[in-house]
């Protein structure tokens, strides 16, 4: 199962560096230049990147979760302290997960080295 996962997610990753090669030759015909190599590898970077952001996310919110569970545990008084906490842990926890996908779509759509590449 594991290896499906894994094997499942770098060919969602080669396809999406691979896919701006598919439309490079339109757009050579046409007579445009392409930044395909930009392209592809902030593809690549981006699928990384957030994998990266969502794993460590993950794990970041099940330390949380697991530690308020055992303090909940220990002292069933202080259970209301421990959820508010914990709620507001894992808010800022999903939020670093919201700024790397910030920083992908800037990535992606705005181009931010465009200027650089002509």
């Amino acid at each position: 199962m594991k290896k499906a996962v894994i094997v499942s997610f770098l060919a969602v990753g080669l396809i999406l560096m691979l896919a701006p090669l598919c439309f490079a030759q339109e757009a050579a015909a046409a007579g445009k230049t392409s930044n395909i190599l930009y392209y592809s590898l902030a593809a690549l970077g981006c699928t990384i990147g957030m994998g990266l952001a969502a794993l460590g996310t993950g794990i970041g919110m099940g330390n949380g979760i697991g530690g308020a569970c055992e303090g909940t545990a220990r002292n069933p008084g202080a259970s209301g302290k421990i959820l508010t906490t914990l709620i507001i842990g894992l808010a800022m926890i999903e939020s670093l997960a919201i700024y790397a996908l910030v920083v992908v779509l800037i990535v992606i759509f705005v181009n931010p080295f465009g200027a650089l590449l002509q």
